[in-house]
């Protein structure tokens, strides 16, 4: 935990009076007292309306992204689309999509994927292999039907049995193969469903354990410059490299982590304030590699080197629109969350019938050093590249 304690302590000295000049990506007003959240109602957390309409269900952005959703739709059905973290972020961006259009089709073909796994078996053995969990929680806060909080009992199973933790409770990226290894990954593919699951059991273990989470894994991965490494102790593993999708996990992690946390009056509690230093050293980084383009680099620290990416841009954007809407992140990252996501939409090709599709995504991604990463190819239409575009429409959308 000494490399988070130092970057607290880095953050308090940058926000001494006359440090800095709106350069902080906190959020408070000028008297010093926290801003309501911009997506609070009445001074109150948000309903599903209030949800749906701080997002402006009529905006170009709620239609692009709805037309993107669409033609992957198109492309198969949900039975015939796997189980595991690929298909997984799709998943869960539709359910936000639905949350925020009201279609029906959304829940639906979600609902679709999900009771055809729970049919035919599925397996969770993994973080990637636990990620559909976080839609299970999603179906079963809407419908109450009970085949889906087996899902979310079976993934309590894997994280309380099942999968091997350090002597400080963090949590083995491969399950119970191997030794402890911590992928950044694993933020997202299990924070959501500790978030989401928390909040739908109101369980204050399973919120308990994210925080605990994101914290040693902030402890081994994230360097003094704010941005987080892809692995520790992995043989592979470049430590000094900073990829850019796994800062995009992260930050989608830490964001809605800190989201709960604000809803359910817990915001100033040790653990999430510890937490919400990181996700604003992070931020902060995050900025300052940006490209001028808007787009953030596959390797955030070697700019210039091997490609621009969707994917990374458009978790980034997400998590510091997410951040901002719950007073994470202050209006300073606004610019940045609009130029992130002009940059997506540059990256949105048509096909023959003009429906819009994702491109320029970076193919799965384990950790290595400078020439591997070199080495992945860009690829179009993968499911956690739409799903994560999707998420960066909806969140960016009424800002």
């Amino acid at each position: 935990m000494r490399r988070v304690l130092s970057i607290l302590l880095l953050l308090a000295a940058a926000c001494v009076p006359g440090s800095a000049d709106g350069d902080e990506v906190g959020s408070e007003s000028d008297d010093g007292e926290p801003e309501q959240p911009f997506d609070y109602c009445d001074g109150a957390p948000p309903d599903d309306d209030c949800y749906a309409a701080k997002r402006d269900p009529g905006s170009e952005r709620v239609a692009l992204a709805m037309a993107i959703a669409d033609r992957y739709m198109d492309q198969l059905p949900a039975d015939e689309r796997s189980w595991g973290w690929r298909e997984a972020v799709f998943m869960f961006s539709i359910t936000e999509l639905h949350r925020v259009s009201g279609e029906a089709r959304y829940h639906d073909y979600a609902a679709a994927w999900m009771d055809h796994h729970i049919e035919v078996g599925y397996s969770i053995h993994s973080s990637d292999s636990c990620a559909p969990v976080a839609v299970a929680a999603f179906l079963w806060i809407e419908d109450g039907d009970p085949a889906y909080l087996e899902v979310l009992d079976d993934a309590r199973v894997y994280l309380d049995e099942v999968a091997l933790r350090d002597e400080d409770g963090a949590l083995n990226h491969h399950g119970a193969q191997g030794s402890v290894t911590l992928w950044v990954d694993s933020l997202f593919m299990l924070g959501n469903v500790l978030t989401r699951w928390g909040e739908a059991r109101d369980e204050a273990a399973l919120l308990d354990d994210i925080d605990l989470q994101l914290r040693l894994f902030a402890g081994h991965l994230q360097g003094e410059d704010g941005l987080f490494a892809h692995a520790y102790d992995w043989p592979a593993a470049d430590t000094s490299l900073r990829w850019g999708r796994g800062n995009g996990w992260a930050a989608v992690a830490m964001a809605d982590y800190l989201r709960a946390r604000t809803i359910r009056g817990e915001a100033e509690a040790a653990g999430p304030l510890e937490i919400r230093a990181v996700a604003e050293a992070q931020a902060q980084a995050a900025l300052a590699a940006q490209d001028q383009s808007g787009a953030w680099w596959i390797i955030m620290n070697h700019p210039g080197e091997i490609y621009l990416e969707t994917s990374t841009t458009a978790l980034l954007a997400y998590g510091l629109a997410r951040g901002y809407r719950y007073g994470i992140h202050g209006p300073q990252v606004l610019p940045a969350i609009d130029l992130a996501v002009a940059a997506v939409e540059e990256r949105i090709a048509y096909d023959d019938q003009q429906r819009p599709y994702v491109t320029t995504i970076a193919g799965p991604t384990i950790p290595g050093d400078l020439d591997y990463y070199a080495g992945i190819d860009l690829v179009d239409d993968l499911g956690y590249g739409v799903g994560a575009v999707i998420l960066a429409l909806l969140e960016s959308s009424g800002l």
